[in-house]
């Protein structure tokens, strides 16, 4: 009884340490403090929540021979708000959790869109993230280049089913595996 237990004790309890690590790890200002801030400039939250996702655009202008032409302002970087922790399953238990961080480079002016279908859109990483994993994705030297590259591949046709070529590209911007 307690060996069928147990696995699900362990991702209820690395899922709690996730959201724990991503609350005090993550951006300032990304908890609910409503209650501590004026009344009078409650109205103007929204507005800050999704500033921080817009780069601003640079005073030069980068080019070399490989990308002529290339002005980082061409895109805005949209952070998806939340980690994903995917579990590792081995033999029908739990042998480790994987947190990942995404964000996406897309066109300027679909940040409102995006921020309106993430659920959706975490709905259909979290498939592929999970499929990855059932695959052993995460297994051995995961973080190697080809690795990477297939997972970013799969993520980035979820996204573009539902915003086509707005999305260029998925982002990793953290992962690591922590073994039970």
């Amino acid at each position: 009884m307690i060996k069928k237990l147990l696995p699900v004790v362990f991702l209820i309890v690395g899922l709690g340490a996730g959201a724990g690590a991503g609350l005090v790890l993550g951006p300032a200002g990304s908890g609910n403090t409503t209650s501590e801030k004026d009344p009078a400039h409650a109205e103007k939250e929204p507005e800050a929540a999704n500033a921080d996702h817009k780069v601003p655009k640079p005073t030069t202008h980068f080019a070399s021979k490989d990308n002529e032409g290339y002005d980082s302002s061409d895109y805005e970087y949209l952070k998806l708000t939340k980690q994903f922790v995917v579990p590792i399953v081995e033999q029908d238990r739990i042998s480790g959790l994987v947190t990942l961080s995404l964000s996406l480079e897309a066109n300027p002016g679909i940040s409102e869109a995006f921020y309106a279908v993430e659920p959706k859109l975490r709905d259909g990483f979290l498939q592929i993230l999970f499929d990855h994993a059932n695959m052993g994705g995460f297994d051995g030297a995961f973080t190697q280049s080809g690795n990477l590259e297939t997972l970013r591949s799969a993520l980035l046709t979820v996204v573009q089913r539902e915003f086509g070529d707005d999305v260029t590209k998925v982002l990793i911007t953290s992962i690591a595996r922590q073994d039970t």
